[in-house]
Order: structure tokens, then C-alpha cells, then sequence
């Protein structure tokens, strides 16, 4: 998460962390904000994200995400203008945790979280977002490495990855 937080201090504004439990985040030296919808998932974790957010757009990431870099995250970001919300869609799945959502979301994403469980597929909907499709992410991001995620040493192993041991 420490070179996430890197890449995000050269590329944004602000850099924050959502996370209901903030000790474990404590010496990365970020402002850890919590849920404000409780047990509501990622959505609910969105909308802490635009909640806290102080600049219009929020990039948001998995924390589990080890191959984050800046010409991926850059190429998404232009894809912004006159948009809510961009997020790809990567073997028919939407990566909404590698995406960008402007704070103008937060409205109809409230709404919805607070009358029950949406997902992020349905709130990226709600909101009109573009998504990009996997042909037009393949000529930024060929083999889809961004959406990696490593939440076990074997699935950094699987990755080429060490995970750091406690």
C-alpha cells in the first residue's frame, strides 16, 4: 500500500485511505476516513470516498492492487470529460475499484446505498458512467495487470510477487 500512496502523491491532489479500523494504517501518514454507511461493502466504502473527498474527482483503488502505475491511471483519467464516472469493464467485469468517480456521484450513490446493498456495477449505471471497454483498455494495459490483486502469499507468488511477512 506505502508505493500506492507514493504513485497517488505524484499523481493527486489528495491521497487518502477508507478504512473502518485505522491503526494498521496509522504509520503511512494518511488520513484514514471510516465508513459512514456501515456493513455496506465496497459501496458503502465508495461512499466514504466521496464523502471525505476534497477535490471533485476521487480515484479509487483496491488496497490488494500491487501493479497500480501512472500511464494506466493517467490514460483512465482522460477519459473523464463529461463524465460522472469511468471505470473499465474487463472480461465482462466491471473494475470499479480501479476507476475514476467525480464527487457529483455522491448524491445518487447515497440514495442508493442508504435503501439497501447496490452493487458497483449498478451504481456506476445509475450515474451514466463510460465504460471503457476491454479492446480500448488492451492498447494501455494489454494483459490487464492493473486489476491483479494479491491477498495471500500465494497469490503474490502466483504474481512473481513476495508478500511481506508481518
Amino acid at each position: 500500500m506505502a508505493r500506492s500512496l507514493r504513485l497517488f502523491e505524484a499523481l493527486f491532489a489528495e491521497r487518502f485511505i477508507v478504512a473502518n479500523e485505522p491503526e494498521p494504517y496509522r504509520a503511512l501518514g494518511v488520513r484514514v476516513c471510516p465508513d459512514l454507511l456501515i456493513e455496506k461493502g465496497a459501496p458503502g466504502g465508495l461512499h466514504a470516498a466521496l464523502s471525505a473527498a476534497r477535490t471533485e474527482w476521487v480515484f479509487a483503488a483496491a488496497c490488494d492492487m500491487p501493479f497500480l502505475s501512472r500511464e494506466p491511471i493517467a490514460w483512465l483519467s482522460r477519459c473523464r470529460s463529461g463524465q460522472l464516472a469511468v471505470a473499465v469493464v474487463w472480461h465482462g467485469r466491471l473494475e470499479p475499484l480501479h476507476a475514476f468517480w467525480s464527487r457529483a456521484c455522491l448524491p445518487v450513490v447515497e440514495k442508493m446505498v442508504r435503501q439497501g446493498e447496490p452493487s458497483l456495477w449498478a451504481l456506476a449505471r445509475a450515474v451514466g458512467a463510460r465504460f471503457v471497454s476491454e479492446d480500448e483498455w488492451r492498447e494501455v494495459d494489454p494483459s490487464g495487470r492493473a486489476f491483479a490483486n494479491a491477498n495471500t502469499a500465494e497469490e503474490a507468488a502466483r504474481l512473481g510477487l513476495s508478500f511481506p511477512r508481518d
